[in-house]
């Protein structure tokens, strides 16, 4: 009886090792969503950094975060550095390529909870009612990635956070903008 047991936890353990080793090299999570706000309006809150603190889930998911910007906190070069909590964790965001108002592109280094380096697009297009907007990443996803990623769903967990900060920026780009009254 123990025998069997034994031999089927390892025919388990093989079978998850398996399943691992055969996921892609790669993993990408993408969300879309559309917002009645135009083009320019709603990159003027992706291209920016000290925008992020109105839609970013991740801004809200640890308001004690320590952040510092190098440099302009826009543009190609711009940086922001992040070290947070467990759910946040520490790393930088560098914006490497602006095409105002369809394309931004942004590095992920993470040093904690574990070190990885991921691309991160937002393209933005018009479409009926508004435009849509679309979050994506992707990144390296070694063998250790790859066990994860047969426990815990990448995408569900990354997916639902670019769910709430798209929900969030469709709010903030949707809001009207306040015009200072002249004195």
């Amino acid at each position: 009886m123990l025998t069997y047991l034994v031999i089927a936890v390892l025919a388990l353990v093989a079978g998850v090792l398996i399943a691992a080793a055969r996921k892609p090299d790669i993993f990408e999570v993408s969300r879309s969503a559309t917002i009645r706000a135009t083009p320019e309006r709603i990159f003027a809150l992706l291209a920016d950094f000290q925008e992020w603190g109105a839609w970013s889930p991740y801004e809200k998911k640890d308001p004690a975060m320590k952040r510092s910007f190098k440099g302009a906190t826009s543009g190609v070069g711009a940086v922001y550095a992040f070290d947070g909590n467990k759910q946040v964790g520490t790393g930088e965001l560098a914006i490497i390529e602006v095409q105002a108002p369809k394309k931004l592109a942004v590095t992920l280094d993470m040093t904690r909870p574990m070190a990885c380096s991921n691309l991160i697009t937002f393209t933005l297009a018009p479409s009926e009612g508004g435009t849509l907007v679309t979050w994506h990443m992707q990144g390296a996803c070694p063998f250790m990635g790859k066990l994860m990623g047969t426990i815990f769903n990448m995408d569900r967990m990354v997916g639902g956070d670019f769910d709430k900060g798209l929900a969030d920026l469709k709010q903030a780009a949707e809001r009207p903008k306040l015009v200072a009254a002249a004195a």
